[in-house]
């Protein structure tokens, strides 16, 4: 077992989670090296600051940086243990097929440096199948090495798949408290795995293979998937027959076991609007429910826009507010974002009609490059606009009292003030 005091980390990828899980290693006693592709954030870790918002994390790294366990780089230097938190997008061929080259092009970085007795753990969400192709690439570049399940006898490299199951917004707290899935190539690398992660990791850890560890993350976020779509369905069927979707939904969970989840405009996220896609790459003919889940949480998103619309346009000359354009509630992340989709597509249509709300950032994305839109604070939407829409239920909307949009048309797509 490596020694706690003793052990050098090195994290690939410095975003959403790569960041936070290096600062909770480093914290935890480990020598951590960052590393990113992006030079102005390698700098900005050096100087002890975050490039991205999440709760507690800014002290965090500032403590960690100051105290010499935490500093980024733009190469791969030698370590113990190796943690890939690369992205996995999809690729440009329009069919939702999952881009993996970012984690190959890790592993080829990672391999330079491996040595006897490192351990390799891939976080990225993954398809099936994805920690094999890794080891492939380390079996290429360093024929030195015997790789397990290509070898016979002890492997000199253990390699390990754990995906994060964190909340954006409590991310340092999940990352500790949360269970995790280790899934090794084999047993032997499952505990080389296990016992890195029982260094900061207080939830229990599960072992496991490492394609049963890729298919559970991608089960659990297509499953929420699929229960957002049977709401988000369900407020379409309400809206054609007059129904209050939020009465229904209210009523029908008194039921003792039934507990239908809230609709909204759509699914965003990196998390839930992209990995039901991979298991429907994986098994095209049989994951009908996923991929008809995806379609119908898409489809919810063009409703939205569509009422939206006719709303507009039954009230000419009324300003529009677009309440919220980040993927869920108090975050700044407009990843996949449906809100924010919605609202490009109003101002490209409605020009200066359009006022944009969102607190958790100074200035309107790129999308909106090209429009008339303007970012403004909730007061001024509320003076303003005659028409307000609500894409996100962040509290500063939840606070806004009955009597101050009261004279507005309203367009509630989560249920905030019904």
């Amino acid at each position: 077992m490596l020694k706690k005091t003793t052990l050098n980390a090195s994290v690939i990828g410095l975003g959403y989670i790569g960041l936070p899980t290096s600062a909770v290693m480093a914290r935890a006693g480990c020598k951590v090296q960052g590393v990113d592709v992006s030079e102005a954030v390698v700098e900005t870790i050096n100087r002890g600051e975050v490039h991205i918002e999440e709760v507690d994390l800014d002290g965090l790294v500032q403590a960690v940086v100051n105290d010499g366990l935490l500093t980024a780089s733009l190469d791969v230097e030698p370590s113990d243990v190796f943690v890939i938190a690369v992205p996995t997008p999809f690729s440009n061929d329009g069919k939702h097929t999952p881009d993996i080259s970012y984690i190959l092009q890790a592993a080829e970085k990672v391999a330079g440096v491996l040595k006897k007795g490192d351990c390799v753990i891939l976080e990225s969400t993954s398809p099936v199948g994805t920690t094999e192709k890794m080891r492939d690439v380390f079996a290429e570049k360093r024929p030195d090495l015997a790789m397990p399940g290509l070898c016979e006898g002890t492997p000199d490299v253990s390699i390990a798949y754990c995906p994060e199951r964190v909340l954006p917004g409590r991310i340092l707290e999940e990352l500790i408290h949360n269970d995790r899935s280790i899934g090794g190539i084999t047993p032997r690398c499952a505990r080389k795995a296990l016992a890195f992660y029982k260094r900061f990791v207080k939830g229990e850890c599960v072992v496991t293979d490492a394609r049963s560890a890729e298919m559970t993350k991608l089960v659990e976020n297509a499953f929420r998937d699929v229960n957002i779509a049977f709401a988000n369905e369900l407020s379409m069927i309400a809206d054609k027959q007059a129904l209050d979707v939020w009465e229904v939904i209210r009523l029908a969970n008194r039921h003792p076991r039934v507990n239908v989840l809230q609709p909204g405009p759509g699914v965003g996220g990196h998390c839930i609007a992209v990995d039901p896609w991979f298991i429907v790459h994986g098994a095209p003919d049989e994951a009908n429910i996923i991929r008809q889940a995806r379609e119908t949480n898409d489809g919810k998103m063009h409703h939205v826009l569509a009422r939206a619309e006719a709303i507009a346009d039954a009230n000419p000359d009324a300003k529009i507010a677009c309440l919220g354009l980040a993927f869920k509630a108090n975050i700044d992340d407009f990843r996949e974002s449906p809100a924010l989709d919605i609202a490009v597509s109003l101002a490209k249509d409605y020009g200066n009609r359009v006022k944009v709300v969102e607190p958790y950032t100074s200035e309107l994305p790129r999308e909106f490059d090209g429009t008339n839109a303007e970012l403004v604070d909730i007061d001024e939407a509320l003076e303003d606009c005659g028409i307000l829409l609500l894409l996100v239920d962040h509290d500063v909307f939840k606070a806004i009292p009955p009597e101050e949009r009261g004279d507005a048309v309203v367009y509630d797509t989560r249920g905030v003030w019904s």
